[in-house]
C-alpha cells in the first residue's frame, strides 16, 4: 500500500534522509561528481537543483536559506562564487545521471551523478559539432530560385550595357569633331588676314608712283 507516498523515503526516517541528502549535495557541489545508487541520485536531484537556482541571486537571504539546508560554509561559498556564474544562463537541469550497471553485493542499480557545466569532454564535443542544415520538403525549390536570380542578373546586364554605350561614345565623338573643326578653322582665318595685309602695301606703292 503506497497511499500518500509522493516521493521515495529511501527506507530512512525524516531526519536521517534529510541529513543524507544534505551530505550528498555538499559532496556534489565540492567535487562536481559523485557515485551513488539511481534511487538516491533521483532523490538528490530534487533536493539540490532548487538550491542551485537560489544561488543565481547572490543576497544574504538566499545564502542563509541555502545554508539552512546544507549546513556547510564551504559548500555555500563554492556554490555562490563559482557554480552560480557557470549556471546563470541555464534554465534548470543542472545535473546529469549516467547509469553504470548493478552493484555486486545487493545488485543495486548504480550511477554517476555530475554537474552538467563541469563535464569538459561533452562541452568540447558540442563546440566541435557543426549546426545541422535545415531540409525543405519541396524538391527543386533551390534550383528554381537560383535560375530566377541568374535570369534577373542577365536581364539587368543587357539593360545596362546599351545605355552606357550610348551615353559615353557619342559624347566623346562629338567633342573630338568639335576640336578638329576649331583647329581647322583657326589657321584659315589667319592666312586670309596675312594675305590681305600683304596686298595692301603693294597697292599703296603703285598709287605713290
Amino acid at each position: 500500500m503506497r497511499h500518500g507516498k509522493k516521493f521515495n523515503h529511501l527506507s530512512r526516517t525524516h531526519s536521517h534522509r534529510k541529513a543524507m541528502l544534505a551530505n550528498m549535495a555538499t559532496s556534489l557541489i565540492l567535487k562536481k561528481r559523485i557515485k551513488t545508487t539511481v534511487a538516491k541520485a533521483k532523490a538528490l536531484r530534487g533536493f539540490v537543483e532548487p538550491l542551485i537556482t537560489k544561488s543565481k541571486e547572490d543576497s544574504t537571504h538566499s545564502r542563509r536559506m541555502v545554508f539552512s539546508h546544507l549546513q556547510s560554509k564551504e559548500a555555500v561559498t563554492e556554490l555562490f562564487r563559482e557554480i552560480s556564474a557557470k549556471v546563470m544562463d541555464r534554465p534548470g537541469g543542472y545535473t546529469r545521471i549516467f547509469k553504470t550497471g548493478n552493484r555486486l553485493g545487493d545488485n543495486a542499480e548504480m550511477c554517476i551523478m555530475e554537474l552538467v557545466d563541469y563535464n569538459e569532454t561533452m562541452l568540447a564535443e558540442k563546440a566541435d559539432k557543426k549546426p545541422k542544415k535545415k531540409r525543405t520538403r519541396r524538391a527543386g525549390t533551390k534550383k528554381q530560385i537560383e535560375e530566377q536570380v541568374a535570369e534577373t542578373t542577365v536581364v539587368e546586364e543587357k539593360a545596362e550595357t546599351p545605355n552606357a554605350e550610348k551615353k559615353v561614345e557619342p559624347k566623346a565623338e562629338v567633342k573630338k569633331e568639335e576640336q578638329l573643326d576649331e583647329k581647322k578653322q583657326a589657321p584659315k582665318v589667319e592666312t586670309k588676314d596675312v594675305e590681305k595685309k600683304a596686298e595692301q602695301p603693294e597697292d599703296n606703292k603703285k598709287e605713290d608712283k
